[in-house]
C-alpha cells in the first residue's frame, strides 16, 4: 500500500495563512456610534484618548507583522544557505571518502604484487606518507569549508540584528 505524503507549505505561505487568520479573528477597532443622552456624552478628551490607544494598538500590530515577516525571510535565507553549504561539505567529505578508499585499495593491490618484505615495508612507508599528506590537505580543505558555510550562514543574521540595532537606535 502506498501512503500519499503531502508536501509542508513554506514558512512565507505559512506565515501568511497565520496573518489572514489573525486579521479575520482579530476583533475591529471601530468605536461603536451609540446615541446617547445629552447628560451622558463621553467627554472629547476621553474619545481622543481612546481613539489615539485604537490608532496606536494598529500601528504596534502593523510594526509586530512586520517584523514577523522579516524575521521569516530572514530564517528562509538562512536556512536555504545553510542547506547549500552543509550539501557542498557533503560533496568534498564524499570525494574525500571515495579517494581515500582508491588509494586503500590500490596499497593493498602493490602490497599483495611484493616479491619480498623490503619491498612491503617500502611500500607501506610510501603509502603512510602519502596518505598523511592527502589527509592533511583533506582536513584542511574541509576545514575551511566548514569556516565558510558557517560564514555565509550567519551573515544574513548579523546584517538583520545590525539592521534592528540601527532602527532601536
Amino acid at each position: 500500500m502506498v501512503e500519499a505524503t503531502t508536501v509542508p507549505p513554506s514558512p512565507k505561505k505559512a506565515a501568511k495563512a497565520a496573518t489572514s487568520a489573525f486579521e479575520a479573528a482579530m476583533p475591529k477597532f471601530d468605536i461603536p456610534k451609540f446615541d446617547i443622552p445629552a447628560s451622558m456624552e463621553v467627554p472629547a478628551v476621553m474619545r481622543e484618548m481612546a481613539e489615539k490607544s485604537v490608532q496606536s494598538a494598529r500601528e504596534a500590530y502593523e510594526k509586530m507583522k512586520t517584523s514577523a515577516e522579516e524575521t521569516t525571510d530572514l530564517l528562509e535565507d538562512t536556512y536555504s544557505t545553510a542547506s547549500k553549504g552543509v550539501a557542498e561539505y557533503n560533496a568534498v567529505a564524499l570525494e574525500s571518502l571515495r579517494t581515500n578508499v582508491n588509494a586503500a585499495f590500490d596499497y593493498v593491490g602493490a602490497l599483495f604484487g611484493a616479491k619480498s618484505v623490503s619491498e612491503a615495508v617500502e611500500l607501506s612507508t610510501g603509502h603512510m606518507r602519502k596518505q598523511f599528506d592527502v589527509l592533511s590537505a583533506q582536513a584542511k580543505e574541509l576545514s575551511t569549508l566548514a569556516q565558510k558555510v558557517a560564514t555565509d550562514t550567519a551573515e544574513p543574521i548579523k546584517a538583520s540584528v545590525e539592521k534592528t540595532i540601527k532602527k532601536s537606535v
